[in-house]
């Protein structure tokens, strides 16, 4: 709260003082959310996305009209997973704080090792090797796993590993993941609020017992899955800001993710 104080006074004193303050959005904007259509990956068990139209077209008064009806999982496209998908107890959707879908944003790249192995699992070494070349992780970071394989939506085949639906369909998933081994080490070892990963779960396809999910949920640290391409984004520097559909108990929902690269001052 000190901090909101000292930058409204120095606003004030700026305009005082005739000088135009500095444009805090100057800088650019990348949208990290995949579109959601009849396309949209969804897990192979998960109701799909549907849209119907209630209304299309000019109207009897001569104005043009339009409204849809939309349904799906919670879990399917760009989402959040809340701590309570896999931690009793923990956060709903709307029970994340603003605050913590807001934070400075840190890429892990390991696309090349993905893309040698489909099923890799990204370490506690690849972790610190970010850290080697970058400093140490900031606390209050949210942490984003960028495993390139978001350039293979929607194709179901090359970005899960199948394009077969229902519960036979899950041991065919394929894709890269978070090592439940690394989920601990950042619960212990750092303070962050939320990770992400461009896949369709922090845990790899393979996985049966979700334990990255679960170290990190029992924590109240939220994930954010299936988001978009990362290729444009720098290793640190930016800013992330995720704000989920606020179902209220909600275990998920589908979420705008984007991030901000600020201007830099001369």
């Amino acid at each position: 709260m000190k901090k909101l104080y000292i930058a409204a006074a120095a606003l004030i004193f700026a305009v005082g003082c005739g000088k135009a303050p500095a444009d805090p959005f100057a800088g650019e904007w990348i949208d990290l959310t995949h579109d959601f259509d009849e396309t949209t990956v969804y897990w192979v068990t998960a109701e799909p996305f549907k849209r119907t139209t209630v209304a299309e077209g000019t109207t009897d008064k001569g104005f043009y009209y339009s409204a849809y009806n939309f349904s799906g999982a919670e879990h399917g496209g760009t989402h959040l997973d809340a701590p309570i998908h896999f931690a009793e107890g923990k956060k709903t959707a709307d029970q994340i704080e603003l605050n913590e879908l807001i934070g400075p944003g840190v890429k892990i790249d390991v696309a090349a090792k993905a893309e040698a192995d489909r099923d890799y699992l990204i370490s506690t070494d690849d972790i610190k090797a970010w850290e080697a070349a970058n400093g140490q992780i900031p606390e209050g970071s949210i942490i984003l796993f960028s495993t390139g394989f978001a350039k293979r939506w929607p194709d179901l085949k090359t970005y899960l590993g199948t394009d077969q639906k229902g519960p036979d369909a899950i041991k065919d998933l394929h894709f890269p993941g978070l090592d439940p081994a690394a989920a601990k080490w950042l619960v212990e070892n750092r303070k962050i609020k939320a990770v992400g990963i461009d896949t369709a779960s922090i845990d790899r396809g393979q996985s049966t017992t979700f334990e990255a999910h679960v170290a990190l949920m029992t924590n109240n640290i939220p994930a954010f899955e299936n988001v978009g391409d990362m290729s444009r984004l720098p290793p640190k520097g930016f800013h992330i800001f995720a704000f989920p559909m606020k179902i209220k108990g909600g275990s998920g929902g589908p979420l705008r993710i984007a991030a901000f690269l600020p201007e830099k001052q001369p």
